[in-house]
């Protein structure tokens, strides 16, 4: 039976022939190549997080304080990594999450394409964001047989949020992620310095530009008119939720919805009362509030406040330790950020997909070594809390 670790076994044997891996398969030599490859404003939009970054920064470093406590004569000759979602049984534990710039990621703009492709070569799913430099329909499309998830940016025009909900729902996404914290942006000192807002620059927007009711809302095609578009963007953008809204969001689509932002054990109750089906545990990478507690540090509370809602994760994560952890701790399925964008940066889709085969591998060795066959196993386990 093949296992995702098997990956290093291509690599090991292709450097028998004088072949080196064509990109990192570590994190910090993925940033450095990324770093080169990259242009200055991208790099610190993506590496960018909020204030002094003492958050983004927390995000990372906490997974160093839990630890999975080996378990030896265990046969974990086989290892299964599936995981169940949304009536779906899924061959990997990981997602790439919503990034607002993939298709900024690739010189040819059109990075959500490329990591839609990395999700078909992976099994690995994309949540296509909001913000994309292709329709969400070509996204979809791309994807193949892997299923995606949308992200939703839910606007203040209640017809518009209806008409994006609907494209995606008859596109083939099987939910919904609705984000929370993002109805205004975070203190961004990087991208402030350099006045860089790339939704302001028309950047992203195709999911807009795309959809007959904005068309509407615009009053002429506002690919002829990128100025009015922008603006009317910008008008329309961060509809402020609260839980009275909840059921309006019910109402939109019979998806799953994912509620994005959750960090709370009360929220987590009162999101599944209020009808969500699913908790998406993260603070956003660090880039909408600064001073908060790493992400990794609530999920515990947060996972057991949800029983036995899915409970999906991200916020830190970069490497496939990170992944066992976050697992060990709870999480459902683990989302991907940072890492699988700057894959795009060095290699499209290939690229993408290597980063994601890597985590897949480092995962799964892990779990192999430390005799958990199963993501049960190691669920149950749990993970430790070093002092």
């Amino acid at each position: 039976m093949a296992h995702y670790g098997d990956f290093q076994h291509e690599i090991y044997f292709g450097g028998l022939s004088g072949v080196l891996p064509k990109y990192p398969v570590d994190f910090a030599g993925l940033e450095a190549r990324a770093q080169a490859a990259m242009a200055p404003s991208l790099l610190k939009y993506v590496q960018g997080g909020c204030g002094d970054e003492f958050t983004q920064d927390s995000n990372a470093s906490a997974f160093r304080h839990w630890g999975i406590v080996p378990r030896m004569m265990v046969d974990c000759s086989v290892r299964d990594l599936s995981v169940d979602l949304f009536g779906m049984t899924l061959p990997t534990p990981l997602f790439m999450a919503p990034i607002g710039v993939t298709g900024l990621c690739t010189q040819d703009g059109h990075g959500d394409i490329a990591a839609a492709r990395a999700a078909a070569l992976t099994g690995v799913p994309l949540t296509a964001s909001t913000l994309s430099n292709d329709p969400m329909e070509d996204v979809a499309t791309a994807m193949g047989d892997t299923p995606g998830f949308f992200q939703l940016y839910t606007p203040k025009d209640k017809d518009l949020a209806e008409s994006l909900v609907h494209r995606a729902e008859a596109a083939g996404y099987k939910a919904i992620i609705v984000t929370l914290d993002t109805w205004v942006t975070g203190w961004r000192p990087r991208d402030l310095n350099d006045s860089n807002f790339p939704q302001l620059r028309g950047h992203v927007l195709s999911n807009y530009w795309s959809d007959p009711r904005f068309r509407t809302m615009v009053g002429r095609p506002p690919e002829e008119d990128v100025r009015t578009g922008v603006m009317t963007w910008a008008g329309t953008f961060g509809k402020v939720l609260t839980w009275d809204d909840m059921p309006w969001l019910r109402s939109l689509t019979k998806l799953p919805i994912v509620l994005k932002g959750i960090c709370h054990p009360d929220d987590a109750r009162r999101a599944i009362d209020s009808g969500a089906d699913a908790i998406y545990c993260s603070n956003h990478g660090g880039r909408q509030a600064n001073g908060g507690i790493a992400a990794i540090d609530m999920l515990p509370d947060v996972v057991a406040a949800a029983g036995g809602t899915p409970v999906l994760f991200d916020s830190g994560v970069r490497s496939g330790s990170d992944v066992a952890k976050a697992l060990a701790l709870g999480a459902t399925a683990v989302g991907i950020g940072r890492p699988y964008s700057y894959g795009l940066a060095l290699g499209g889709a290939e690229g993408a997909a290597h980063v994601l085969r890597s985590l897949l591998a480092e995962a799964d060795l892990l779990m192999a070594v430390d005799g958990y066959p199963t993501i049960a196993a190691l669920r149950e386990a749990g993970a430790r809390r070093l002092p």
